[in-house]
């Protein structure tokens, strides 16, 4: 298992709701990679929860989408934009577990489209949300142009570094 660097944190006005760490009101993800997935281990804070203990389905929604496109700029080394999403809620995601798990998988891949699916499941390992997160993707040097993708390159820490351990 590898870290993943976010070289976006470089880039000036840097603010992602998903995985901006500077952004205090934000979900502040990091992530690592296996040979074929993304994961990424999440602390629920109080102020997301819906109901009492319960973390909000939208902000698990969202959990989901951010830790998707992560695996299309890593895995596929490319960049996207969301075209469609469907979530299963399985279970309450209960705050006061501990962390999270998320897990995206590529599920299909075309010339243009990607499908990847994500589970977010509590710290004992049981599912309580999925979802099937279907995205348009670029050619890389379009994702360069137009979304401002740095290349997978940028996403891995230098040889020796030791943030990457």
């Amino acid at each position: 298992m590898r870290k993943i660097r976010n070289p976006y944190v470089e880039t000036e006005g840097y603010r992602c709701f998903g995985c901006a760490p500077g952004n205090t009101f934000g979900l502040q993800m990091r992530f690592l990679e296996t040979e074929d997935s993304v994961i990424c281990r999440w602390e629920p804070a109080d102020h997301f929860q819906g109901y009492d203990n319960v973390l909000h389905g939208g902000i698990q929604a969202t959990l989901m989408d951010e830790i998707a496109s992560w695996f299309i700029f890593v895995k596929l080394g490319t960049s996207g934009v969301t075209e469609e999403m469907q979530v299963q809620y399985l279970k309450p995601v209960l705050t006061t577990a501990g962390t999270v798990h998320l897990c995206a998988t590529e599920e299909t891949k075309a010339r243009r489209r990607a499908g990847i699916r994500v589970t977010l499941s509590q710290p004992e390992g049981t599912a309580c949300s999925t979802a099937l997160c279907r995205y348009a993707i670029y050619p890389e040097n379009v994702a360069r142009r137009r979304l401002h993708y740095p290349g997978r390159e940028a996403f891995a820490y230098p040889a020796g570094d030791d943030s990457a351990d």
